[in-house]
C-alpha cells in the first residue's frame, strides 16, 4: 500500500479535507485537515475515516493507523 493511495482514497471521500499521510508499507499516520470534520467528537472523526479504510484493514492493506486532526487554521499555524 503506498501512502499517496491512500490520501486519493480519502481524499475522494471526505470533500473538503485535505490529508496529508506519512508512512508506507502497511503503517500510517493521517493528517487529516478539515474544519468540519475537526469539529466533531473523537470518536465520530475516526468513525468518519474509517469507514473508507475498512475494506484496506480487513484485507490487511493497512496494519496501523495514526490520526490527527486539525482545523485549516491550526494546520496553518504549524509552518
Amino acid at each position: 500500500m503506498q501512502a499517496e493511495d491512500v490520501k486519493r482514497h480519502l481524499e475522494a471521500h471526505l470533500p473538503g479535507t485535505r490529508v496529508v499521510v506519512e508512512g508506507q508499507g502497511c503503517d500510517f499516520q493521517l493528517n487529516l485537515i478539515s474544519d468540519d470534520l475537526a469539529a466533531l467528537r473523537p470518536v465520530k472523526r475516526q468513525q468518519q475515516v474509517y469507514a473508507h479504510l475498512n475494506e484496506w484493514i480487513a484485507d490487511g492493506s493497512i496494519h496501523a493507523v495514526t490520526m490527527n486532526f486539525f482545523t485549516q487554521a491550526a494546520w496553518a499555524e504549524r509552518a
